[in-house]
């Protein structure tokens, strides 16, 4: 495939795909299960650290590595076919199908406000947008980042100006940050609160998975990265702050659509407010949606490239320059998940499922410094090796924490990949590594 996506657009992928809808819903669960202003900041501040602990370790593996696929091309020269093929498999049957099932579903419930829907409905709209989304992909990645360099720009100035506007809200005052912090730091709420908060950072690595298509990649991926969760963690951290000057915590706990709740109070917009905040909810999962399946599809379309999916997904469509058999399953995987599971069932699913691989992905600096110190690295991870240390810590303490809080649901997303490994016994048997041992 050509190399046409620019720095721009690669920035626009990296915040379009992190800035969803979860931001307009997440900061009233953290509200919910932390309670204080102090334990609450201090939530997202930590989840901004380890996006970008992240992101900046990741820079350097995709200005080394400029391959389609991200951190699928990572793991394959990190630690060989096996680990690849798991990220592969558990983005393939969990991670992306019900990424593009999570943001969908919200972008039909808020559709809602405007086009009243019943239930039964919302599940199908959101299908619908799926495959309006792979239909503008499969036209072409010029096309798709035109669509997603607009979108993300919208959300994010409404985003801004939303937090901003937050600390002129009716009944807001600085007396909702005291009391700070409760008696004793609860640490396992704090790290069970992560969880939802990282489903919202959550997009820091996946511009890389268009590397094969950038172009400049070992210049524009690793500062597209860094330009994408600095971004991210600002407009994070405005929104919350406004929000909490604009309502208690304990009325955050309680309100399901928090940002509804705000603008609700903020004089200028009125009674447009509610609009306000559902239009910005529609425009912000609809860039969302589109980044994610421009994305996503380059990992199916790596693993079928490398010789660890079927061939055919490798196909490039002549007319388009697009990975159309990759786009056409990844639509047809998303609409399929959307209307069998609900948000939360999606939700748990995708963040639990990713999180094992970002952290073979971080250890792979180490690996591959030591391995293949020949490698071309334009940038090296700013603190190494303390940033990616970082980062590596806080990702294994928060699987390990959810392994304890929630055995269930935990047990079954690691034991979906798992189930990977006697498929790629079996792939390797009908002689299917040929390609990814070259």
């Amino acid at each position: 495939m050509p190399r046409s996506v620019g720095f721009a657009q690669i920035v626009a992928l990296s915040v379009g795909i992190t800035i969803g809808s979860g931001i307009f819903r997440v900061p009233a669960t953290v509200a919910a299960a932390l309670q204080f202003p102090g334990p609450m900041l201090l939530c997202w501040v930590l989840g901004g650290v380890i996006a970008l602990c992240g992101a900046l370790t990741v820079a350097e593996l995709a200005g080394a590595l400029p391959r389609s696929g991200g951190v699928f091309a990572y793991l394959l020269e990190g630690y060989g076919p096996l680990p690849a093929f798991l990220f592969g498999w558990t983005e393939l049957v969990v991670v992306r199908a019900a990424a593009l099932g999570a943001i969908a579903t919200i972008f039909a419930e808020y559709l809602g406000y405007f086009v009243p829907l019943v239930a039964a409905n919302v599940r199908v709209t959101a299908a619908l947008a799926i495959a309006l989304i792979g239909a503008i992909n499969y036209l072409g990645v010029q096309r798709a980042a035109a669509v997603l360099s607009a979108t993300t720009a919208v959300k994010y100035a409404v985003l801004l100006g939303l937090g901003l506007l937050a600390f002129n809200a009716r009944g807001g005052s600085a007396a909702h940050f005291t009391p700070a912090w409760p008696a004793s730091t609860p640490w396992s709420a704090l790290a069970t609160a992560l969880i939802p908060v990282m489903w919202t950072y959550d997009g820091w690595a996946d511009a890389a998975f268009v590397a094969g298509e950038v172009r400049n990649p070992r210049r524009n991926l690793p500062l597209a990265l860094i330009a994408g969760a600095v971004s991210v963690i600002v407009v994070y951290l405005v929104v919350n702050v406004g929000f909490l000057y604009a309502l208690t915590p304990q009325t955050m706990a309680g309100s399901k659509l928090v940002a509804s709740s705000v603008a609700a109070r903020i004089a200028v917009l009125g009674s447009a407010g509610a609009a306000v905040v559902a239009g910005a909810v529609v425009i912000s999962a609809f860039s969302g949606l589109n980044a994610s399946m421009l994305a996503g599809s380059r990992i199916f379309y790596a693993m079928a490239d490398r010789g660890l999916f079927f061939q055919a997904a490798a196909r490039v469509s002549p007319r388009f320059d697009s990975p159309s058999v990759a786009i056409w399953l990844a639509t047809v995987l998303g609409a399929a998940y959307v209307l069998e599971n609900d948000f939360a069932q999606l939700a748990d699913k995708f963040i639990l499922g990713i999180w094992p691989f970002y952290t073979l992905t971080v250890a792979a600096v180490f690996l591959l410094r030591a391995r293949r110190p020949e490698l071309p690295r334009p940038y090296r991870v700013w603190g190494y090796p303390i940033v990616p240390a970082v980062f590596l810590i806080a990702s294994l303490y928060m699987v390990l924490n959810a392994l304890i809080a929630d055995p269930r649901n935990t047990g079954i997303t690691f034991a979906v990949i798992v189930a990977g490994i006697p498929v790629f016994w079996l792939w390797s048997r009908l002689g299917g590594l040929k390609l990814a041992r070259q």
